[in-house]
């Protein structure tokens, strides 16, 4: 977690400079100037959990945080650079020197605040804001490509006090848990319906159980306590919790999650939420999908929205009276007509509240938006959250957003980082048809093709 060698920062700016000194956008929001708002909190215990403390709000000069390189990115750059490929190599060092988050999905308490703490030292030492994600839920990923994380609910709560401890008084984003409300172990929706992800273990007899500790009960308590411990331990962080996006969980549904992992007695403890982690979404899309989120938030919210919006018996939100993104038939839309009758059906709910929680975006991978495969293809699951090809990075990180709800957008998934060996739902498959039939590489990993073409179709372009 420390800064690179003085050798491997050299060669990124060398690959960039060499082809696009003078042209702009390869270092952008590289300038040192100090951040408003960065000094150590003075805010009272008492006061740290209040989501309106100003410690927690982003100012509107913040400049996030460039990390170290990839080691893979450095390697991809060095052999760019022997074959003469310099285009190349200064778009791959170009999308480095971009702000990108942090990643945290392992190691024990003490470790995992050795390296937070390390980062937040780099990032203070240039006046940035650095963002963190937070990646370790037992049975994060429903145990698929991404599986892993902490073994039991004790180990994980010891390891996001190291976590939030390694944060101190410092200024960050903190991206809680991506998947970790999108995934639910053993979920049912507000319309009652049991969701798929159902892990197992084998028992003394060989038999197939339910997983221990993978409840939706446990699952919520967890990011409640993490939550907690974060704002608790760090009072001048950011923290925002799984919304996941514009084509996975519907807006009254995905509201829900968030109230009841992100409120504490009906009062707003986070920040917002986060959409279109490790995701492709378009921009546009998610900033009407969030906003529809934040209004049906305000609609349900005690001593925001109408009280016959909640139940009379048990005093819970009706977010299953939200109207979502999806028609009768299941199929999203987002044209002009349909966002207007959405829009206006959430307001009737909000009965003049205004929407207040906020949210952020993973912009990293989405600037040509979502993939559509060829149809001809006959894919059993085109998966196309996975390795999605033709794909190009989008806005770059800043606070400056097109709507009055988005905080800030955000590199969060590492761009060049593999979503894990996806096979397009084939049968016995290990390859990849849509990368010339190859394994991709596992989750995590740099996957230099889908790099390089990410770096090649930006849009807006690196330079």
């Amino acid at each position: 977690m420390k800064n690179v060698t003085i050798d491997s920062t050299w060669l990124v700016r060398f690959a960039c400079g060499a082809l696009v000194s003078g042209l702009g956008g390869c270092a952008a929001n590289t300038d040192g100037a100090p951040l408003a708002g960065t000094e150590p909190s003075t805010t009272e215990a008492g006061d740290a959990l209040r989501c309106d403390s100003p410690s927690r709000e982003l100012d509107p000069s913040t400049k996030f945080f460039v990390k170290s390189p990839e080691p893979g990115a450095l390697t991809q750059i060095k052999q760019l650079l022997k074959s003469k490929k310099y285009a190349d190599a200064a778009r791959i060092a170009a999308m480095e020197a971009t702000p990108q988050a942090a990643w945290f999905t392992k190691g024990t308490p003490s470790e995992v605040k050795s390296w937070v703490k390390d980062t937040m030292a780099d990032a203070a030492r240039v006046h940035r804001v650095p963002t963190l994600v937070a990646y370790n839920l037992p049975y994060r990923d429903c145990s698929q490509y991404s599986a892993g994380g902490a073994t039991d609910s004790a180990a994980y709560k010891a390891w996001i006090d190291g976590f939030a401890k390694g944060i101190g008084s410092g200024k960050a984003v903190v991206i809680l848990e991506p998947d970790g409300l999108g995934l639910i172990p053993y979920n049912t929706t507000i319309y009652g319906l049991e969701e798929w992800c159902k892990p197992t273990v084998t028992d003394s007899e060989g038999n197939q159980v339910p997983a221990p500790g993978a409840t939706a009960d446990e699952r919520y308590a967890l990011i409640q306590y993490a939550v907690q411990s974060i704002l608790a331990k760090a009072p001048s962080a950011s923290v925002y919790i799984d919304g996941s996006h514009s084509f996975w969980l519907g807006v009254g549904e995905a509201a829900h999650r968030i109230y009841r992992a992100g409120f504490k007695d009906g009062v707003q403890q986070v920040q917002g939420f986060f959409l279109n982690v490790s995701n492709y979404q378009p921009t546009a899309e998610l900033e009407q999908y969030g906003t529809w989120v934040s209004m049906c938030l305000a609609a349900g919210t005690p001593g925001v929205g109408p009280d016959w919006m909640r139940d009379a018996d048990t005093g819970a939100p009706h977010f299953d009276w939200c109207r979502s993104q999806y028609d009768d038939l299941g199929t999203a839309h987002y044209t002009p007509e349909f966002a207007a009758e959405v829009s206006a059906a959430l307001e009737g709910l909000m009965d003049g509240a205004a929407p207040q929680v906020k949210f952020v975006l993973d912009t990293g991978r989405n600037g040509l938006g979502a993939w559509t495969p060829d149809p001809n293809a006959g894919y059993p699951d085109a998966q196309t959250w996975c390795n999605a090809p033709h794909r190009g990075l989008g806005l770059r990180p800043t606070v400056s957003t097109a709507s009055p709800l988005a905080s800030a957008y955000l590199w969060i998934k590492t761009p060049g980082g593999s979503d894990g060996s996806c096979n397009r739902g084939i049968a016995g498959g290990t390859t990849d048809p849509e990368w010339g039939g190859s394994v991709d590489p596992i989750a995590g990993d740099w996957f230099p093709d889908q790099a390089l073409e990410l770096a090649r179709l930006a849009s807006p372009p690196l330079f």
